[in-house]
């Protein structure tokens, strides 16, 4: 081989590593948004698996107690009582780890509190 043809093969060899290197980097880039998407997933499936647990448990002594009020007594609250029950419901969603702010509304609190979501809740 003359020198021409193996500074020609060093400069074609270098390009493919060039090329696959950029194809790893692009490769590696998927790995981590799949494995983020993965945590993300795992800790909201386990936030809903207690979430079912706790309103299965909240539904079969509800059936196993009485039920004391009937729908024209619930009709006939003050408003004041709906819009607190309403205020502790989003409390209650706050402190299970989900956002209530018109901003991320509904979706899982990863990096601890939010400044809209108590903000809201001081209102």
């Amino acid at each position: 081989m003359d020198k021409i043809n193996i500074f020609a093969r060093i400069h074609e060899m270098e390009t493919q590593m060039g090329q696959l290197h950029s194809e790893l980097g692009e490769l590696k880039l998927a790995v981590k948004e799949l494995l983020e998407e993965n945590q993300h997933l795992s800790i909201e499936n386990e936030q809903l698996r207690k979430m079912l647990k706790r309103d299965t448990a909240a539904e079969e002594q509800a059936e196993k107690a009485p039920k004391a009020s009937t729908k024209v007594q619930e009709e006939q609250r003050p408003a004041e009582e709906v819009v607190s029950e309403g205020y502790d419901n989003l409390a209650r969603l706050y402190h299970e780890g989900f956002h209530i702010c018109n901003v991320y509304y509904g979706h899982l609190r990863t990096e601890g509190d939010c400044l809209f979501c108590l903000s809201f809740l001081n209102k």
